[in-house]
């Protein structure tokens, strides 16, 4: 049996997100990958991800393993999968790793970003791709904020309603808001996250931005661990993950940067 890993690249605003779904009428991710790739390898493939999208949240690089009888190679897990994938999927790189390689008990971190496009007009190109807000944002304080989300907490409040994880408790290694032109990127990586935390920690950014709440209401947030208190999940359509960090041991490929058009003003 070998182990073979991806990097895909998806947008998912037409997707109901990663998982594969009991509904026919509900398209994920996971159920076109595995289409192609048991096509290629004539034989049923089950994958295993980084981290499990929502839906219309998108990828730049997650990182996918499967186990297959048969090797056939990185130009036909890569090349050949594309030509059988509607085209909002993408393989970007395929190899041949160790059977202790895991996809997900493997990852020491998961990197998302969160794309705001501040602008009193809709951009049509920016549809699905980034969250507009008219409002002038206070990115200083948004920072502030962000700030206190460093470090091992429970993330409760920040925690979506029907997440299956056993504990609360999440490492963040860094989070902060950047402006790019007319773009804010809020950047956060952490050990894992909790179903809409990243969403969730964004809308309650909004309200500090906008000068509805301070910037200390975060760690108010953190230690009364109710959801209710804080501020609306964000739009699933700016967030992106956009790479997974694995041990070098693995020789697992870095994501891409984002587009350049988002750096633009």
């Amino acid at each position: 049996m070998y182990r073979i890993a991806l990097g895909l690249e998806y947008d998912g605003a037409t997707f109901s997100g990663w998982q594969a779904q009991s509904s026919p009428q509900l398209e994920t991710v996971q159920e076109n990958l595995e289409a192609a790739l048991s096509r290629i390898a004539a034989h049923p493939i089950k994958t295993i991800c980084a981290g499990r999208t929502d839906a219309g949240v998108h990828a730049i690089n997650q990182v996918v393993h499967f186990d297959s009888p048969v090797n056939r190679g990185e130009k036909a897990w890569s090349t050949g999968v594309n030509s059988l994938l509607p085209p909002s999927i993408r393989v970007i790189w395929a190899q041949d790793v160790d059977v202790e390689f895991h996809a997900r008990f493997s990852a020491m971190a998961r990197n998302y970003k969160y794309l705001v496009y501040s602008h009193k007009t809709e951009r049509p190109m920016l549809w699905k791709k980034a969250v507009r807000v008219s409002q002038k944002l206070d990115i200083s304080a948004m920072n502030e904020a962000a700030a206190c989300l460093i470090g091992e907490h429970d993330f409760s409040a920040f925690r979506g309603a029907g997440c299956q994880s056993k504990s609360p408790y999440r490492s963040v290694i860094e989070a902060n808001w950047t402006k790019r032109g007319a773009f804010l990127i809020f950047s956060i990586k952490a050990n894992a996250f909790l179903l809409h935390m990243v969403r969730n920690i964004v809308g309650s950014s909004f309200d500090v931005g906008k000068g509805i709440k301070e910037s200390h209401w975060f760690l108010e947030l953190l230690d009364g661990g109710e959801r209710s208190s804080a501020g609306v999940t964000a739009p699933s359509d700016g967030l992106y993950l956009v790479d997974v960090d694995y041990p070098k041991a693995y020789g697992i490929p870095k994501g891409m940067t984002l587009p350049l058009f988002f750096s633009e003003g």
